[in-house]
């Protein structure tokens, strides 16, 4: 197996399914059955490899068995295990979408060359996803990533170019005391 930041998760154990050692797995690939299309799974840190097969599909998870998981007590134990594949395994990416992993380390920059940070995490909140940047001072900032607000990756420079929306670096103001809440609101209590 490569290295761990050379590998994708493509899936995650959520539990045994009946008691031949089957898994029940919720899978991250486009197509969730073809989570075994990718060859060998490994755990995170590498040192467990497994042979993964899918038999089919139950409420929205892949059912699959795994090499030398036999019973259901050994299917049980791998509850919460997530399942790595080497990066080179996968398809490339349409062009404009990009793997997650690929995007965690790279330089972000405002449209005018400054520095921002480095991305450090990408969320999927369902609405669309969202970079966390985080700036040398340790501040984080999340920004959404648009088009209109992410204008530029470039994997080979190892950067983005940040072109935020109004509003995004504003510190909030601080609450107000529930009496001014009220006087600004014309309350006369």
């Amino acid at each position: 197996m490569s290295a761990p930041s050379k590998r994708l998760c493509v899936g995650i154990v959520t539990g045994a399914q009946g008691i031949r050692g089957a898994v029940r797995i919720k899978s991250f690939t486009a197509d969730p059955i073809d989570i075994d299309a990718y060859g060998p799974v490994s755990d995170e840190a590498g040192t467990r490899t497994f042979t993964l097969k899918s038999v089919g599909q139950s409420k929205g998870v892949v059912v699959a068995t795994l090499s030398g998981v036999t019973d259901r007590n050994a299917a049980e134990a791998l509850r919460g295990l997530h399942l790595f594949v080497d990066r080179d395994r996968l398809p490339p990416a349409d062009e404009e979408e990009y793997y997650h992993a690929d995007l965690l380390g790279l330089a972000a920059e405002l449209v005018g060359g400054q520095a921002l940070g480095r991305i450090t995490a990408v969320y999927d909140f369902g609405a669309g996803d969202a970079l966390e940047v985080t700036g040398a001072d340790g501040a984080v900032v999340m920004v959404p990533f648009t088009k209109a607000a992410v204008p530029v990756v470039d994997l080979a420079a190892g950067k983005v170019v940040i072109d935020p929306p109004a509003g995004l670096f504003e510190k909030p103001e601080p609450p107000q005391p529930l009496e001014q809440q009220a006087a600004l609101a014309g309350d006369p209590s």
